[in-house]
């Protein structure tokens, strides 16, 4: 991996005095992680794939969580200097405009060439993008993209069971959770007679070497191959009457034709995900988009929880192994009392993942319901435009860390952080001094088209032909 600095775009002082300069970014630097904010307009998105990108050539490889839609974009770089590559991704003609598609493609490309050779990026440049990096959309629930079997730590065993047992039962306790939110029932791990049934029941098959798929595991709720749970018998634990209850349960969520698509596809295995292979550096786009709130939360609880054994899995290191980035984090990182499942493993990763070399970025556009104490230690914070007073305030007391500064100063700050200009940030960084400063990031190499629509999707990853009936203004949704 080389240790070139990320070229970001260029920055100023924040009172605009000075010259414009490069802003390079060490890629050390996101080792104590990294919070994006602005609100929709202000380029956050911009900025993240731009991060992307720069971890991408530099060859540190990325796990992308993704729920608005955005950044299976990062499927689309056609080269420099080709129209016709260009062509069947061109956003749809404006009323009035009376160019044909071969002219259209040709005035984009010649701009695209133009903006990005204004940041120093030449076709080689863009063609060793494509052929040293290798972007993977995966869509749990859905076919658009890869599907994800998101019960792979319970069905599909892991060797983290001899290499890492605790890890392994970690995940499993997120699988075993899963299952029985999707049944309406207790998840929680240490209150639940039900989860600690059946995390007993699999990792007893798991750590035997055997399949602990629901169809066995309901198997051993009707026929219990153990007789004693802690220091009480089985039947004093949970009484027969329970445990058919939850069989029949179970078995009816096993005999939905919806639910099949959530036991298919890729292993949920963020390890092997991250290996580069050929020579090519990943980026692991997990698309939630096509979810609502409900299923959104329990299966990236589910991949947070792996993440997170993985990372511990890790030797420790000082330089940036891998980037873990979740663009929109709002409503999965409440504060105080709120606790969806993926609280934890985020401020798990936020606390631990630096000292095994892997970075966090956290981006969202809606600040005011995040639980800032954990992300008050962040090292790298970019600030776009926020319209109210009460998201500027919650900013700057993240930025600050709630503690007491120059009255003068913070007025200024959020005033600043109010007038911003689209695609400009207030940037502070902790191992540069914490003095803030203004930056702009550079054009992206990939194509910002908004959210794909499934045959888009599809095409991207070349499996169809480019629909071209996203012509009519109307597009659906990744998945």
């Amino acid at each position: 991996m080389t240790t070139n600095d990320f070229n970001m775009g260029m920055a100023r002082r924040l009172d605009g005095g000075g010259a414009i300069a490069c802003w390079d970014l060490p890629p050390h630097h996101l080792v104590t992680h990294g919070v994006v904010v602005g609100m929709t307009g202000s380029g956050k998105t911009g900025l993240i794939t731009v991060t992307l990108e720069e971890a991408l050539r530099a060859g540190v490889p990325c796990l992308v969580i993704d729920v608005k839609g955005d950044l299976p974009n990062l499927l689309l770089a056609p080269p420099l200097g080709d129209p016709g590559a260009l062509a069947p991704w061109l956003p749809e003609k404006s009323d009035g405009d009376a160019r044909s598609l071969d002219e259209r493609a040709a005035a984009a490309t010649d701009q695209r060439d133009h903006d990005l050779g204004a940041w120093h990026l030449t076709p080689a440049d863009v063609a060793r993008f494509r052929a040293t990096t290798r972007v993977r959309v995966i869509t749990p629930g859905s076919t658009a993209g890869e599907p994800l079997h998101v019960l792979s730590s319970l069905e599909r065993r892991s060797p983290l069971w001899e290499s890492d047992p605790e890890s392994a039962r970690a995940a499993l306790s997120a699988a075993v959770s899963l299952v029985l939110r999707l049944l309406g029932r207790d998840p929680d791990p240490a209150r639940s007679r039900e989860h600690v049934l059946l995390a007993v029941l699999a990792e007893r098959r798991l750590r035997a070497g055997q399949s602990a798929d629901l169809a066995s595991l309901l198997g051993d709720l009707e026929a219990p191959p153990i007789a004693e749970i802690g220091a009480l018998t089985l039947e004093a634990f949970l009484p027969k009457k329970e445990r058919r209850a939850l069989s029949v349960a179970l078995n009816t969520l096993l005999a939905s034709p919806t639910f099949e698509t959530w036991r298919q596809g890729t292993t949920l295995d963020v390890g092997a995900w991250l290996t580069p292979t050929d020579g090519r550096t990943p980026a692991v786009v997990v698309s939630v988009a096509h979810l609502d709130d409900d299923e959104r939360a329990l299966v990236l609880g589910v991949l947070l929880e792996e993440t997170l054994a993985w990372v511990r899995s890790l030797p420790g290191t000082q330089r940036l192994r891998a980037l873990v980035v979740f663009d929109e984090v709002y409503g999965f990182l409440p504060p105080h009392p709120a606790n969806p499942p993926t609280k934890r493993p985020i401020i798990a990763l936020m606390k631990q993942a630096r000292a095994f070399g892997v970075g966090v970025v956290l981006a969202t556009q809606n600040p005011m319901d995040l639980d800032y104490r954990s992300l008050g230690n962040a090292g790298v914070w970019c600030i776009g435009r926020l319209q109210t007073d009460a998201d500027r305030a919650r900013v700057i007391d993240g930025l600050t860390g709630g503690g007491g500064t120059d009255r003068a100063a913070t007025r200024r700050l959020a005033e600043t952080i109010g007038n911003l200009a689209p695609r400009w940030f207030v940037y502070r960084d902790a191992h540069v001094g914490n003095e803030p400063f203004l930056v702009q990031p550079r054009d992206a190499i990939t194509l910002l088209r908004g959210p794909m629509a499934r045959g888009e999707l599809r095409a991207a990853r070349g499996e169809a032909e480019v629909p071209r009936e996203a012509d009519s203004g109307v597009r659906e949704r990744v998945a």
